[in-house]
Formats: C-alpha cells, structure tokens, sequence
C-alpha cells in the first residue's frame, strides 16, 4: 500500500477488508490505527502492516442512544448495539462494534472471548462504506 501513513489510508483499506496499520522501522513499535510517527522513538521510520484481526474481547459497552444513522440501521432503545476494545493477537488494541452476539443480553457476551475482524458495508447517505466489526471466531 502506497498511501501515507494516516486514518485516510486506514479507512481505504478497510474499504479493501484490510486491517492496515504501522510498524515503526527502528524500534518495532506497532501502531492502528496508523499515525504518521513513532510515539516511541520519534522517527518516521514507518512501514504498513497489515493485522490479521484475530484477538480477544477485554472490555464492552451497549449502546442504546444512537446516532441517526445507527437508528436508520434499525438500532436504538429496544435494539442496542455493541461497541468493544479488542487486544489483537500482534499486541494492539482497537475499538470496533462487536457483531454476531445477543445485543438484548449483554451477560451472554464474555470478555476474553476469541473475535475476529469483520469489514461489513453500510450505505450512508447514497454511499456504501465498510467500517471494523468483529465477529466471535
């Protein structure tokens, strides 16, 4: 991927179903999404890593006051959703929505359980977009 290092590029690959991030060149440092330099050792010594997606829940909110276009979706006060930090199986955390769970009932959703990344498509506003989900593995 030659783009440059920012959350433009991020979104274009998830667009591709691709989780991009960063790896820093001189320290190894990793970085999603990506940033254009190494908060560790301040280079810009930085190449694209692609993250596979694989990882664990280790934290989860419900969410029943939505957006306008969450409650187009048909989310809302009687059908919340899920938004979850995921620690990556690399060593870095991401926030997603978390799909494929009983939304109605939280209590079921584990923190610890296996997901993976998911790239599902929303049209908004006449266009479709992707946006990171990620499903029980």
């Amino acid at each position: 991927m030659e783009m440059p290092f920012n959350e433009l590029s991020y979104w274009m690959g998830m667009e591709e179903a691709r989780l991009m991030g960063v790896k820093c060149k001189e320290c190894g440092a990793i970085y999603l999404p990506p940033r254009p330099f190494c908060v560790q050792c301040y280079k810009d010594a930085l190449e694209w890593k692609e993250f596979k997606g694989d990882g664990k829940l280790v934290a989860f909110t419900s969410i029943f006051v939505v957006p306008k276009s969450m409650a187009e979706q048909g989310y809302g006060r009687d059908n919340p959703y899920i938004v979850g930090v995921v620690e990556l199986n690399e060593g870095v955390r991401i926030v997603g929505r978390i799909e494929g769970v009983d939304t109605k009932r939280p209590e079921t959703i584990k923190i610890g359980m296996p997901l993976k990344a998911d790239f599902p498509k929303v049209m908004e506003a006449g266009v479709s977009k992707a946006y990171l989900a990620f499903r029980p593995a």
